[in-house]
């Protein structure tokens, strides 16, 4: 019975996020997409358990999220090196949100 009511509520989470994305501003003012564009229903996609939607909508998705969830950990937790671990992974994963970007700007 838990299961049902869980897939029921992740059902409809679903179609709200479906129905109630926000949309780009850049994208709406200069008709080019900005870096970020598809993050929303590559989100989704990976909400639903499709991992390869999820990837060919927005590369930058899981690292994105990882880069969220480890912010909170990191300031939630005493590290020694936590400014340090946090630098590298915004060096890391801004620059793959770019080749990204680079690569679906110029290459597809």
């Amino acid at each position: 019975m838990f299961t049902i009511f869980i897939f029921c509520s992740l059902i409809n989470l679903v179609d709200w996020l479906q129905n109630h994305l926000i949309p780009c501003p850049f994208k709406a003012l200069t008709g080019i997409d900005c870096p970020g564009c598809g993050f929303q229903r590559s989100f989704i996609a990976l909400i639903q358990g499709d991992l390869s939607k999820s990837w060919s909508l927005y590369p930058p998705t899981i690292p994105l999220l990882f880069l969220f969830i480890s912010t909170v950990l990191l300031y939630r937790f005493q590290f020694k090196k936590r400014s340090f671990i946090f630098k590298i992974l915004v060096l890391v994963i801004g620059n793959f949100v770019m080749i990204c970007y680079l690569q679906k700007m110029f290459f597809s």
